[in-house]
């Protein structure tokens, strides 16, 4: 799909037992409101919010409250059994009588994760969390705790699924050659395998032969079996499955289209009414209808959008992201836009896979008023929408840049350690400082707005050939796009860069990420599951062997530390566009053999020794190499009459109470769905 996640290294030490060590967080570093196991939890702020217009501030406050209703949605897609577990370990939690001890320490560690994953499995790595609170003492808790009339799943149930390492240990399984289907413990598919769900959804692919606007079969939907042993799709709409939450959502929205202006009012209502039908072509019209749009200020991303989640990129988590246009900003992705035929015309691909008219491109930056769903607590730093590419060659799509969310990963970041640790040369290290905050945001401009929108499909591609793989192609795909133009003379013509040290400072950290940073998030032992991850290690690996003789990126071994490093900066740019040739091809034909080589030679594997010095310097820095955040908060101030006559936003900063606010105010579904 087309999210870019940053790369950044950043991430509430909360409730009674911790406000004193929350507190001196807050002073050492006052963008981040919480740090535990491999996470850091950050507060953004929402600059320009208070000089918006009435109704704007209005509106967001609608989009806002939409945004949180959905939260249960995604810990229950993510896996059956999450919202029983989360209930029950905040009913733990909030009642426990003794806060202090190992055992309760640890078990607070596990919930933090448990809500900043949205459930039992890693946000990113997707294995299941291993708790280091004892199952004797969890079961005393329990027994305390827990009886008839608030137990949301049995005991022993609950026991297993959090201590047994071989039960539901995976929610996203991607290894080739097993069934990714009964592999995973995702609440997309239940009593079904991969050979089924294929068939099931062939099918009716076949049926749509030849339709000019294919349907995004099994977007909004669990694929099951019913009573008599049948496989059907239980649909995620008003009177069908998380009715109950959906039903809240459309109460917002309502609101929000009451104050919209009536471009905005259309596109809701549309929202609203594919939220009623369930029916996917309800959902293709809404998206022709927001895609238009790019006049409004505020702007909202509601509904089952993102396929990173199902091993076969077919299943939609939930999301939502509410915004609003930085004008100031926006001015450099109003000139990509401007020049993105120019782009397509002298892309490094095979012309036959070019698009000869480039439509519809809209691209801005925005400040981010609300994130929910899958975008809450970790967020993309950049969105290109809509996914579905028939409506992307007929309609363009908007893509985004969240302006203040890379500002508040790079506050948190400030002094760290980081880049004398693993940044070999001055010379690099001096370009990233000058340059590394605007080349990552340009980088992240070129991504969304010109890479996942580029290109087309052959005649007689689908477009869903790549199965497994096709998320973690197309993300190598935008990137290799943006990384390709970053280093282009064109970008000094047209005024967005005055120095290609803007693109080297770009090309150094990516190499060295994609190749040896990013493993610090990589439990040892383990593989590259993620798709952006994959993406990374793929382009680094690739262009690393491929410029071997040439000594295009060299590891240097120095003091017993090894150092990624890029020797020849142009002959790099030659290698991503050689490679973002070949996989233009791959995706435009749908070549899966050539997919599956390319990505489990050069994304998937990881050299244990190398792995293990990434872990161990990034450990000594007392990095976490995962961030998230608390959202702002919202409240409608009235006069005497009850008129509203302003928003007032604030700036919590207590990770658990936000999380249990959340779960008190905001959750609509049954325990198990």
């Amino acid at each position: 799909m087309n999210k870019l996640f940053g790369f950044t290294i950043m991430g509430v030490l909360a409730l009674t037992a911790c406000t004193t060590a929350n507190e001196s967080v807050q002073e050492e570093q006052p963008w981040i409101v919480d740090r535990f196991d491999d996470i850091k939890v950050i507060r953004y702020e929402v600059p320009g919010f208070n000089e918006l217009p009435l109704e704007d501030k209005v509106l967001i406050y609608y989009l806002a409250e939409a945004a949180k209703c959905g939260r249960d949605i995604l810990f229950d897609q993510n896996f059956k059994y999450n919202l029983a577990v989360r209930r029950t370990l905040e009913q733990i939690y909030t009642a426990s009588e003794v806060r202090e001890g190992a055992q309760f320490a640890a078990f607070e560690k596990y919930l933090k994760k448990v809500w900043f994953a949205n459930g039992i499995h890693h946000h990113y790595s997707n294995d299941k969390f291993t708790p280091e609170f004892s199952e004797a003492w969890f079961r005393e808790q329990l027994a305390s705790y827990i009886n008839d009339e608030n137990r949301h799943i049995e005991d022993d149930l609950l026991c297993k699924i959090i201590f047994d390492k071989e039960l539901y240990a995976s929610r996203l399984n991607q290894t080739a050659g097993v069934d990714v289907i009964t592999s995973s413990a995702n609440n997309y598919y239940e009593g079904v395998t991969q050979a089924e769900v294929e068939a099931f959804y062939a099918k009716m692919i076949a049926a749509d032969e030849g339709n000019p606007e294919p349907i995004s079969y099994g977007l909004n939907s669990k694929l099951m079996r019913n009573e008599k042993g049948e496989i059907v799709e239980n649909v995620w709409k008003i009177g069908g499955m998380y009715s109950q939450a959906i039903e809240r959502i459309v109460f917002w929205l309502e609101k929000a289209a009451g104050v919209a202006n009536p471009t905005q009012r259309e596109i809701l209502q549309a929202l609203i009414k594919y939220y009623n039908t369930g029916d996917l072509k309800d959902f293709d019209a809404y998206n022709i209808l927001w895609v238009k749009d790019t006049e409004s200020n505020v702007d909202v991303v509601n509904g089952f959008i993102e396929d990173y989640g199902d091993p076969l990129g077919r299943k939609a988590s939930w999301e939502s992201v509410v915004n609003f246009r930085d004008e100031e900003a926006c001015h450099r992705t109003e000139i990509m836009a401007a020049n993105a035929q120019w782009f397509e015309d002298n892309a490094p691909i095979n012309p036959a896979y070019r698009k000869a008219e480039v439509k519809g491109v809209s691209a801005k930056v925005i400040t981010v008023a609300m994130l929910g769903g899958d975008c809450y607590p970790a967020t993309a730093i950049g969105i290109n929408l809509p996914n579905a590419d028939w409506i992307r060659k007929e309609y363009g799509s908007k893509s985004v840049t969240i302006d203040n969310i890379t500002y508040a990963y790079d506050k948190a970041a400030l002094g760290n350690g980081f880049m004398e640790e693993f940044v070999l040369r001055e010379e690099d290290r001096e370009r990233m400082k000058q340059w590394g905050k605007y080349s990552d945001d340009l980088h992240t401009d070129l991504h969304e707005c010109l890479g996942h929108g580029s290109g087309q499909l052959a005649p007689g591609t689908k477009g869903n050939e790549l199965r497994t793989y096709s998320s973690t192609l197309e993300e190598a795909r935008a990137d290799l796009f943006a990384l390709y133009y970053l280093g282009d003379p064109k970008l000094i013509e047209i005024g967005l860069i005055s120095t290609l040290d803007v693109a080297w400072a770009q090309y150094s950290k990516y190499i060295m990420n994609g190749m040896q940073t990013q493993l610090s998030r990589i439990e040892p032992g383990k593989s590259v599951e993620e798709s952006h991850m994959r993406n990374r290690k793929l382009i680094a690996e690739w262009c690393y062997e491929k410029g071997k003789a040439e000594n295009v990126i060299e590891i240097v071994k120095k003091d017993g530390k090894s150092y990624v490093v890029v020797n020849d900066f142009e002959r790099l740019r030659e290698l991503f566009g050689e490679l973002l040739c070949e996989v233009q091809r791959i995706k435009s034909e749908g070549d899966y053999e050539a997919c599956k080589e390319l990505i489990e030679s050069y994304a998937v594997q990881v050299d244990p020794e190398f792995h293990a010095e990434v872990i161990a310097r990034n450990k000594a820095l007392n990095i976490e190499p995962y961030g998230g955040f608390v959202n702002p908060e919202y409240e409608l101030v009235t006069d005497a009459e009850g008129n509203i006559v302003d928003v007032k936003i604030s700036y919590p900063a207590n990770y658990v109470e936000q999380h249990l606010d959340y779960s008190t105010n905001y959750s609509f579904l049954p325990s198990i769905n």
